[in-house]
């Protein structure tokens, strides 16, 4: 394992900026045309604005742990444990990184299909 890779690097302070709420750090993380995505609910972020807005407005009381995270290249790939209250989901996510080593583009699966909660359809586009 290479801990001083700058991909492992994004991929573990992309899970800690988020679970620690710190929005400037994040964004600092993020190129400027970042593009997010979750396959189940097929929607999709585009623009470090409104990926941070997603995440700021995002209910309840969210932790993310990572369980495991595989680097290759300018490729992440992690596998977290996600907790809302009780509830306990596994997540994938996929990192992809710029020349620069920022984060371009997120690609977030979760275990199941599920319709989008109302309330960011001004943040998304639906495919």
């Amino acid at each position: 394992m290479d801990d001083t890779s700058p991909a492992r690097r994004a991929a573990h302070a992309y899970v800690d900026l988020l679970e620690r709420r710190d929005w400037p750090g994040l964004a600092a993380l993020l190129t400027d045309d970042v593009v997010y995505e979750m396959p189940q609910t097929r929607e999709r972020i585009r623009g470090k604005d409104a990926f941070l807005r997603f995440n700021t407005e995002y209910p309840g009381d969210w932790h993310l742990r990572p369980r495991r995270v595989i680097v290759d290249g300018r490729l992440a790939a992690l596998w977290l444990d996600v907790r809302v209250g009780d509830e306990q989901q596994d997540a994938c996510v996929w990192l992809e990184l710029s020349e620069h080593w920022l984060i371009s583009r997120i690609i977030d699966y979760w275990p199941e299909t599920y319709d989008p909660p109302p309330g960011r359809e001004h943040l998304v586009q639906r495919w």
